[in-house]
Protein backbone atom coordinates (compact mmCIF):
# COMPACT_ATOMS: atom_id res chain seq x y z
CA UNK A 1 0.00 0.00 0.00
CA UNK A 2 1.09 3.54 -0.83
CA UNK A 3 2.20 5.57 2.39
CA UNK A 4 -0.34 8.85 2.59
CA UNK A 5 2.23 12.31 3.26
CA UNK A 6 0.07 14.41 4.83
CA UNK A 7 1.95 17.50 5.47
CA UNK A 8 2.46 17.52 1.34
CA UNK A 9 -1.74 17.40 1.56
CA UNK A 10 -3.87 20.28 1.44
CA UNK A 11 -6.34 20.34 4.01
CA UNK A 12 -9.17 20.97 2.65
CA UNK A 13 -11.91 19.52 5.61
CA UNK A 14 -11.23 20.11 9.12
CA UNK A 15 -12.79 17.31 11.15
CA UNK A 16 -16.00 18.84 12.31
CA UNK A 17 -16.98 18.56 8.66
CA UNK A 18 -16.56 21.95 7.52
CA UNK A 19 -15.44 22.12 4.43
CA UNK A 20 -12.72 24.99 3.29
CA UNK A 21 -12.96 25.16 -0.35
CA UNK A 22 -15.47 27.34 -1.68
CA UNK A 23 -18.99 25.60 -2.66
CA UNK A 24 -18.75 25.18 -6.79
CA UNK A 25 -20.94 23.82 -9.02
CA UNK A 26 -20.13 20.67 -10.75
CA UNK A 27 -20.19 19.97 -14.16
CA UNK A 28 -20.33 16.89 -14.41
CA UNK A 29 -23.63 16.79 -12.35
CA UNK A 30 -21.97 15.46 -9.61
CA UNK A 31 -23.34 17.34 -6.29
CA UNK A 32 -21.45 19.99 -5.07
CA UNK A 33 -21.80 19.22 -1.47
CA UNK A 34 -20.49 15.92 -1.32
CA UNK A 35 -19.31 14.66 2.35
CA UNK A 36 -15.73 14.21 1.40
CA UNK A 37 -14.58 13.98 4.61
CA UNK A 38 -16.93 11.01 5.40
CA UNK A 39 -15.15 9.98 2.44
CA UNK A 40 -12.01 10.33 3.75
CA UNK A 41 -12.57 9.63 7.04
CA UNK A 42 -13.66 6.03 6.26
CA UNK A 43 -10.31 5.89 3.98
CA UNK A 44 -8.30 6.13 6.63
CA UNK A 45 -9.70 4.63 9.56
CA UNK A 46 -10.15 1.69 7.12
CA UNK A 47 -6.47 2.14 6.48
CA UNK A 48 -5.35 2.26 9.88
CA UNK A 49 -7.97 -0.61 11.25
CA UNK A 50 -6.48 -3.30 8.40
CA UNK A 51 -3.04 -2.24 9.37
CA UNK A 52 -2.73 -3.50 12.45
CA UNK A 53 -4.12 -6.97 10.87
CA UNK A 54 -1.57 -6.60 7.96
CA UNK A 55 1.66 -6.23 10.34
CA UNK A 56 0.74 -9.55 12.09
CA UNK A 57 -0.30 -11.46 8.68
CA UNK A 58 2.89 -10.81 7.55
CA UNK A 59 4.59 -13.15 9.78
CA UNK A 60 3.27 -15.94 8.11
CA UNK A 61 2.88 -14.01 4.60
CA UNK A 62 -0.27 -13.72 4.31
CA UNK A 63 -2.57 -10.60 3.01
CA UNK A 64 -6.47 -9.34 3.68
CA UNK A 65 -8.09 -12.40 2.05
CA UNK A 66 -6.22 -14.40 4.55
CA UNK A 67 -7.80 -12.80 7.30
CA UNK A 68 -11.29 -12.44 5.51
CA UNK A 69 -11.56 -16.07 5.30
CA UNK A 70 -10.18 -17.18 8.68
CA UNK A 71 -12.15 -14.72 10.51
CA UNK A 72 -15.87 -15.89 9.11
CA UNK A 73 -14.24 -19.62 9.67
CA UNK A 74 -13.71 -19.25 12.99
CA UNK A 75 -16.65 -17.26 13.53
CA UNK A 76 -18.86 -19.77 12.18
CA UNK A 77 -17.24 -23.33 12.44
CA UNK A 78 -18.36 -25.95 9.89
CA UNK A 79 -18.94 -23.18 7.35
CA UNK A 80 -19.97 -24.69 3.48
CA UNK A 81 -17.64 -23.03 0.90
CA UNK A 82 -20.29 -22.31 -0.66
CA UNK A 83 -22.07 -20.08 1.68
CA UNK A 84 -18.71 -18.29 2.35
CA UNK A 85 -17.94 -17.47 -1.29
CA UNK A 86 -21.54 -15.71 -1.07
CA UNK A 87 -20.39 -13.94 1.94
CA UNK A 88 -16.95 -12.77 0.59
CA UNK A 89 -18.26 -11.61 -2.89
CA UNK A 90 -15.35 -13.55 -4.26
CA UNK A 91 -14.79 -16.38 -6.99
CA UNK A 92 -14.36 -19.99 -6.48
CA UNK A 93 -11.02 -19.38 -7.60
CA UNK A 94 -9.74 -16.88 -5.46
CA UNK A 95 -11.19 -18.44 -2.61
CA UNK A 96 -9.45 -21.91 -3.90
CA UNK A 97 -6.39 -20.48 -3.70
CA UNK A 98 -6.28 -18.80 -0.21
CA UNK A 99 -7.96 -22.15 0.79
CA UNK A 100 -5.43 -24.33 -0.55
CA UNK A 101 -2.81 -22.39 1.63
CA UNK A 102 -4.77 -21.73 4.81
CA UNK A 103 -5.20 -25.71 4.60
CA UNK A 104 -2.13 -26.52 3.08
CA UNK A 105 -0.16 -24.71 6.26
CA UNK A 106 -2.76 -26.08 9.04
CA UNK A 107 -4.88 -22.83 9.98
CA UNK A 108 -7.65 -24.63 7.97
CA UNK A 109 -9.11 -28.42 7.95
CA UNK A 110 -11.94 -28.98 5.24
CA UNK A 111 -14.59 -31.84 6.05
CA UNK A 112 -17.05 -34.00 4.42
CA UNK A 113 -20.93 -32.63 5.20
CA UNK A 114 -22.57 -35.67 7.02
CA UNK A 115 -25.68 -35.76 5.12
CA UNK A 116 -23.92 -34.87 1.60
CA UNK A 117 -20.16 -36.05 1.48
CA UNK A 118 -19.41 -33.48 -1.66
CA UNK A 119 -20.17 -30.51 0.38
CA UNK A 120 -17.15 -29.35 1.99
CA UNK A 121 -17.18 -27.93 5.81
CA UNK A 122 -14.92 -25.90 6.63
CA UNK A 123 -13.15 -25.52 10.35
CA UNK A 124 -10.36 -23.44 12.00
CA UNK A 125 -7.27 -25.62 13.67
CA UNK A 126 -5.94 -24.88 16.89
CA UNK A 127 -3.42 -23.03 14.91
CA UNK A 128 -6.15 -21.11 12.72
CA UNK A 129 -8.30 -20.36 15.58
CA UNK A 130 -5.05 -18.71 17.49
CA UNK A 131 -4.70 -16.51 14.72
CA UNK A 132 -7.94 -15.22 13.98
CA UNK A 133 -7.99 -14.72 17.66
CA UNK A 134 -4.62 -12.96 17.89
CA UNK A 135 -5.75 -10.65 14.60
CA UNK A 136 -9.15 -10.01 16.53
CA UNK A 137 -7.28 -8.70 19.72
CA UNK A 138 -5.85 -6.23 17.75
CA UNK A 139 -8.57 -5.06 16.20
CA UNK A 140 -10.72 -4.96 19.19
CA UNK A 141 -8.20 -2.85 20.77
CA UNK A 142 -8.13 -0.11 18.16
CA UNK A 143 -11.97 -0.08 18.35
CA UNK A 144 -11.68 0.41 21.92
CA UNK A 145 -9.89 3.01 21.86
CA UNK A 146 -12.25 4.96 19.28
CA UNK A 147 -15.15 4.31 21.78
CA UNK A 148 -13.53 5.32 24.80
CA UNK A 149 -13.46 9.05 23.23
CA UNK A 150 -17.38 8.88 22.22
CA UNK A 151 -20.74 8.81 24.49
CA UNK A 152 -21.73 5.43 25.07
CA UNK A 153 -24.54 5.82 22.57
CA UNK A 154 -22.21 6.25 19.89
CA UNK A 155 -21.36 2.67 19.11
CA UNK A 156 -25.22 2.16 18.64
CA UNK A 157 -25.34 4.86 15.96
CA UNK A 158 -22.06 3.49 14.49
CA UNK A 159 -23.49 -0.10 13.94
CA UNK A 160 -26.74 1.58 12.00
CA UNK A 161 -24.18 3.48 10.28
CA UNK A 162 -22.19 0.61 9.39
CA UNK A 163 -25.24 -1.57 9.01
CA UNK A 164 -26.91 1.09 6.39
CA UNK A 165 -23.89 1.21 4.03
CA UNK A 166 -24.56 -2.29 3.54
CA UNK A 167 -26.56 -2.90 0.10
CA UNK A 168 -30.11 -2.92 1.03
CA UNK A 169 -30.73 -5.95 -0.71
CA UNK A 170 -27.97 -7.96 1.52
CA UNK A 171 -28.85 -6.63 4.46
CA UNK A 172 -30.91 -9.29 6.34
CA UNK A 173 -28.15 -11.68 5.36
CA UNK A 174 -25.54 -9.90 7.31
CA UNK A 175 -27.75 -9.51 10.02
CA UNK A 176 -28.64 -13.21 10.26
CA UNK A 177 -24.72 -13.73 9.84
CA UNK A 178 -23.82 -10.75 12.25
CA UNK A 179 -26.37 -12.35 14.93
CA UNK A 180 -25.71 -16.08 14.89
CA UNK A 181 -28.56 -17.25 12.92
CA UNK A 182 -27.07 -17.77 9.68
CA UNK A 183 -26.62 -21.59 9.74
CA UNK A 184 -29.09 -23.75 11.60
CA UNK A 185 -27.14 -26.02 13.52
CA UNK A 186 -23.16 -26.12 12.99
CA UNK A 187 -21.18 -29.02 14.53
CA UNK A 188 -18.86 -27.76 17.55
CA UNK A 189 -15.00 -26.81 16.45
CA UNK A 190 -12.70 -29.90 16.59
CA UNK A 191 -9.95 -29.24 18.34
Amino acid sequence: MTDVNLKNLPLTHDLAGQDRRPAEEAEDGIPKDLPYDMMELLFFAYRDFTADADELLTEFGFGRAHHRVLHFVDRNPGIMVTDLLSILGITKQSLGRVLKQLVDLDFIEQQPGPIDRRQRLLYTTRKGHDLATRLMAVQTIRLERAFGDVPPEAATIVRQFLFQMINAEMRPDVARLINKKYRPSMPSRRF
